[in-house]
């Protein structure tokens, strides 16, 4: 057995001496443990999950749909962006939900405004639905539905190829399509990007960088 286990251990023993685990010589990966947990993948805000190491290719179509929680007003939610302006972006500033598409001709955004700033980051979990069909965007958070204009008709693919970020980015990347640079502290879970029969659930336990980012559990809702 190469890989750590997903769970939590306490109260251990060696010889009849217990260990004590709040003062480790090192430590990789570990994170304490909740007295409840969700299902989900925490985000600490302080890094990102990168997946799909050989690039992404968003192109004319992609349906991107996640859960999130959290009680921060900014955090990136995911990018994915090319060495040229093509790119897509997902983030939360302000409280609001932004969707940005660059196919190329320039950057468009659909917005999704809460009514109050703390409406989506309640600590509770949220829907979000983000559509790009060729030059077309929507966004829809929670049923409600944003939908934005396009004056570039002509420029329909985002011809994307670096990997998908998510939660945030690395210091020396560059992501075209998200205005910040917060990291997402919360939960999230269920992301799955659709390209016409392509449909993908991304585990995050399997992303080739995590920082900051513990795949199997979330810390149970804040009261």
């Amino acid at each position: 057995v190469t890989h750590s286990i997903p769970a939590c251990i306490g109260s251990m023993t060696i010889n009849s001496k217990p260990l004590d685990n709040e003062s480790p010589v090192s430590i990789f990966a570990v994170n304490k443990c909740y007295v409840t947990v969700q299902d989900g993948t925490f985000f600490d805000g302080s890094g990102f999950a990168a997946l799909v190491r050989e690039g992404y290719k968003v192109r004319s179509d992609v349906n991107i749909t996640l859960e999130f929680r959290t009680t921060a007003v900014h955090g990136v939610l995911l990018g994915v962006s090319s060495a040229k302006v093509d790119a897509i972006g997902l983030e939360i500033v302000n409280g609001k939900v932004l969707f940005h598409v660059n196919n190329g001709a320039g950057r468009i955004t659909a917005t999704y405004e809460p009514r109050g700033t703390n409406s989506l980051c309640d600590g509770k979990w949220h829907k979000l639905q983000a559509n790009k069909s060729k030059h077309r965007i929507s966004l829809i958070i929670d049923g409600n539905l944003v939908q934005t204009d396009n004056p570039y008709i002509q420029s329909t693919s985002a011809d994307t190829n670096n990997p998908i970020y998510v939660g945030g980015y690395p210091a020396d990347v560059k992501q075209n399509c998200l205005t910040s640079r917060s990291s997402f502290n919360g939960c999230l879970r269920n992301l799955v990007l659709t390209r016409g029969p392509q449909t993908e659930l991304f585990d995050f336990s399997r992303a080739f960088d995590l920082r900051g980012v513990f795949p199997h559990s979330c810390p149970g809702a804040e009261h």
